[in-house]
């Protein structure tokens, strides 16, 4: 319990700095201008090549990391594309890493918290001596080394972008003379990785594939109205993986929703129970997807479905479901049409209420509990 209410609370911090200096608002406006210049893809189209397993894990769950920004980059890099390149078009690209109108615009992060003076504004203590006092050298201050972090995790997620395998590399990074990376001018790959070929396998712009094999879609709003910057790599994972089930059998997902236990799940798709499992509570919470009513006695929505892989996947064995009915699912995507930022703050500041509540009713059944959480006397 504790250890959730620290992470409630470190993720509701962050939140709230980043509402606070205008991050998530300012790297979605900056979307938005390039989906209003350009073609205005809705929906996005993502390759279902970048979800699926190969060995013990897919491409998507190699970038559910605890640090870092290499997941998200890489889907704004397949929005960012798609709103200026036509289908088939190669990836190619001249937006800088940094300034005005570049990659870490379309970034949003808190910044730099010092754990011990327990403040982000810590970071001034770096400043130089003669600029301080001044609150308008302060917030330029803040904004410089704000940029500086966010130039530092651009450039952290392209390594890792990269360093995901020789075939399931994302980008490709030219080296200068030296050695050293030219991250300004990487190259984005397929969702399907580099390849084993010489030449590597490019990023093109997909067609929709209307029976929902080849590609998934994801509304625009997913990237315009802030989520892609404040939902956790597990929560964007588990989102994807629930977005494909339900374009692979779109019927059986209006029915009755769709499951997934664990063997299926980490056959196709490499997502660990824990990152499921949190994926699936969160998303519940912010609005994303919601429970929907298991089937009663044979499912005819499992029967019409042509796919025999898919079939295989959303089927269960009777001796399964007596032991462990999973929860059904089905994606609510009216809910992103809400503004990210002020639905988290809402739903983590309940959050912690509810968090609170939990722990002093434990405390309450537990006389020694209560005793070693009572204040010292004086």
């Amino acid at each position: 319990m504790t250890d959730a209410r620290e992470t409630n609370e470190r993720r509701l911090r962050r939140l709230q700095q980043m509402r606070k200096t205008g991050s998530v608002a300012k790297a979605s406006e900056a979307l938005g201008e390039i989906w209003e210049a350009g073609k205005k893809p809705d929906p996005i189209v993502l390759r279902s090549a970048f979800l699926h397993a190969e060995g013990e894990r897919s491409r998507l769950t190699k970038l559910v990391l605890p640090r870092g920004i290499a997941l998200r980059l890489y889907l704004l890099a397949v929005f960012e594309a798609q709103c200026r390149l036509d289908a088939g078009d190669i990836w190619q690209s001249d937006r800088p890493l940094k300034g005005t109108n570049s990659w870490s615009t379309l970034v949003a992060i808190d910044g730099a918290y010092d754990t011990a003076a327990g403040a982000y504004d810590a970071a001034l203590k770096h400043m130089p001596p003669e600029l301080r006092g001044s609150a308008r050298a302060e917030e330029r201050w803040r904004t410089r080394r704000l940029e500086e972090l966010k130039l530092r995790q651009v450039k952290g997620a392209l390594k890792t972008l990269e360093e995901l395998g020789k075939e399931d590399a994302l980008v490709s990074i030219p080296r200068s003379a030296r050695g050293h990376r030219s991250y300004e001018d990487f190259l984005l790959m397929e969702e399907g990785g580099r390849g084993d070929m010489p030449a590597p396998d490019l990023y093109t712009v997909s067609t929709r594939s209307w029976t929902g094999t080849r590609t998934i879609t994801l509304p625009a709003d997913f990237f315009l109205k802030g989520w892609i910057q404040v939902l956790n790599p597990s929560e964007v994972a588990t989102w994807l993986i629930l977005r494909r089930m339900s374009q692979w059998a779109p019927r059986k997902h209006m029915l009755s929703g769709v499951f997934l236990t664990a063997r299926p799940r980490m056959q196709a798709f490499g997502l660990r129970d824990d990152a499921w499992e949190d994926g699936c509570r969160r998303l519940l919470e912010f609005g994303l997807i919601r429970y929907a009513e298991p089937p009663e006695g044979p499912e005819a929505a499992v029967e019409s479905i042509g796919d025999p892989v898919a079939k295989a996947l959303f089927s269960q064995p009777y001796h399964v479901r007596q032991a462990y009915e999973p929860h059904y699912w089905q994606l609510t995507d009216d809910g992103l049409a809400e503004d990210a930022v002020q639905k988290l703050d809402r739903e983590l500041t309940h959050r912690r209420v509810a968090l609170a509540d939990a722990t002093t009713r434990r405390m309450q059944l537990d006389p020694e509990r209560l005793a070693d959480h009572a204040m010292p006397e004086e």
